[in-house]
């Protein structure tokens, strides 16, 4: 397995990647192990990276992470960690020794959390912790009835700039706000997008979406893409159909 976040170069933390499969990451949003297999055989090697989320380790636990990264896929562990610093720092280190590439802890746990996180992922070199900011699920009037004023990309400006401060070496951010992010904050780290659709694709539930295209032009590193892939009639050809995108 790499040391470093798929389309990272070794020597520093780049937005760019001249092979559009490592800014791809497929979300395994399935509750089997089975399930989970299938898609990725059926994508076979138009993808690198897998997105393991709460439903599919929940459902199988750590063994589905070891299976995926026997098979030579990388793994990014989306768990969303957010607790005391001590509780994180002990499941970071154990997501470490699991050997995931990158795994995600929310900004709002504050920055002795995140703090703790980075300083435990360091036992796995190249390790990458990303900051969740804001959920792509929500929008203003989500964030004004949980007493959280401004607009929401204050929220992940204010949530990235934490997490950076802190040590994290990326965010987790709707594209809507990547193009913000690198010009306030910088290109020297990493913006993975969540809720990324292909035109002409059901928004599910999702709220801030996007298209890949307007991803990667946007700012973001890395898109995350799952349903459109996962239940296409031919995830391959979805999966290269979304890679000409992001070249483009």
């Amino acid at each position: 397995m790499p040391a470093t976040l798929p389309g990272i170069p070794r020597g520093g933390l780049s937005h760019r990647s001249d092979d559009p499969r490592q800014r791809l990451i497929i979300a395994l949003d399935v509750s089997t192990a089975a399930a989970a297999q299938r898609i990725v055989a059926a994508v076979g090697d138009s993808a690198l990276t897998y997105k393991v989320g709460l439903q599919l380790y929940t459902a199988e636990g750590p063994q589905v992470v070891a299976d995926l990264l026997a098979s030579g896929r990388r793994v990014f562990l989306d768990l969303k960690y957010h607790d005391i610093p001590n509780t994180v720092a002990g499941a970071v280190s154990a997501a470490a020794k699991l050997g995931v590439s990158m795994l995600t802890v929310h900004a709002a746990g504050s920055g002795k959390m995140l703090r703790a996180a980075v300083e435990a992922a360091q036992a796995r070199p190249g390790l990458i912790v990303l900051a969740v900011t804001v959920l792509t699920s929500l929008d203003a009037y989500d964030l004004d009835k949980i007493g959280i004023r401004g607009s929401v990309e204050d929220s992940v400006v204010r949530l990235a700039t934490i997490a950076l401060a802190n040590g994290c070496q990326g965010v987790v951010a709707s594209a809507r706000e990547a193009s913000t992010l690198r010009a306030e904050l910088g290109s020297d780290f990493a913006i993975v997008t969540p809720g990324v659709r292909p035109a002409g694709s059901h928004a599910g539930d999702q709220v801030r979406i996007v298209t890949p295209a307007e991803a990667i032009a946007s700012g973001a590193s890395h898109i995350v893409v799952g349903r459109p892939i996962t239940e296409a009639a031919d995830p391959a050809a979805e999966a290269r159909a979304i890679l000409g995108q992001i070249s483009r």
